[in-house]
């Protein structure tokens, strides 16, 4: 349980969304066997439905792992649309590769192996949609990378914001983690009181932030 929802609510929805088949199953399964972090069923399933919303044509994720939300996402859109993913552990990269190469979006899906505070940098193309999955405590930094290269009406998604509910609730905080905790404050701080953005947080998963560039025609 995350400790975001109570876990009948938590079990509820993760029982009505339907079960993956093949390639993605298969990756589920050694997740759990390996333990290695995926995207929770809830937040996966947000994934699909923001993504057939937006239609991006590029997409950018910071934090492959496996390389199962990659596979996610490139199943909820369209032919046309890149998806640049970028690892920093070597072995999680190459495990990501065989398994993007083992689906039918080989061709869609580019591993990027390094550190994303070094590839951030020097990536110049733009994005209609990140996905930030990757080391809690550089999300200020990732983000403040990100709006450099994000479309306009481009959408960034943070996933595990609220980490295990210690964001929200100091009773929950485990010493270890503070430092996690702190810099997950300031970022949900610095994106909510960001001018010229809109942002929210939502408490699915272990807690999912959104944010977008406010519309000129809105202004």
């Amino acid at each position: 349980m995350s400790q975001i929802n109570e876990e009948y609510i938590e079990e509820y929805i993760r029982s009505i969304i339907p079960a993956n088949e093949g390639y993605l199953r298969e990756i589920e399964e050694y997740a759990i066997k390996n333990h290695i972090p995926i995207v929770e069923k809830e937040v996966a399933q947000l994934l699909k439905v923001l993504l057939r919303i937006i239609n991006p044509k590029k997409i950018l994720e910071v934090g492959t792992a496996i390389g199962y939300s990659a596979l996610v996402m490139a199943s909820s859109t369209t032919s046309d649309c890149q998806i640049t993913t970028i690892e920093r552990r070597e072995d999680m990269a190459e495990k990501a590769k065989i398994n993007i190469k083992n689906s039918s979006f080989r061709d869609r899906i580019k591993v990027l192996q390094g550190d994303a505070e070094d590839i951030l940098p020097t990536l110049e193309e733009k994005y209609d949609f990140i996905f930030l999955d990757a080391a809690k405590g550089q999300y200020l930094n990732f983000f403040n990378e990100c709006t450099r290269i994000l479309n306009k009406r481009g959408v960034i998604m943070s996933d595990n914001v609220l980490f295990k509910g210690m964001v929200a609730s100091d009773r929950l905080v485990i010493r270890r983690k503070k430092t996690i905790v702190k810099r997950l404050r300031k970022y949900l701080e610095h994106i909510n009181n960001l001018e010229g953005y809109e942002s929210c947080i939502l408490p699915i998963g272990d807690g999912v932030a959104l944010i977008t560039e406010r519309s000129e025609d809105n202004e």
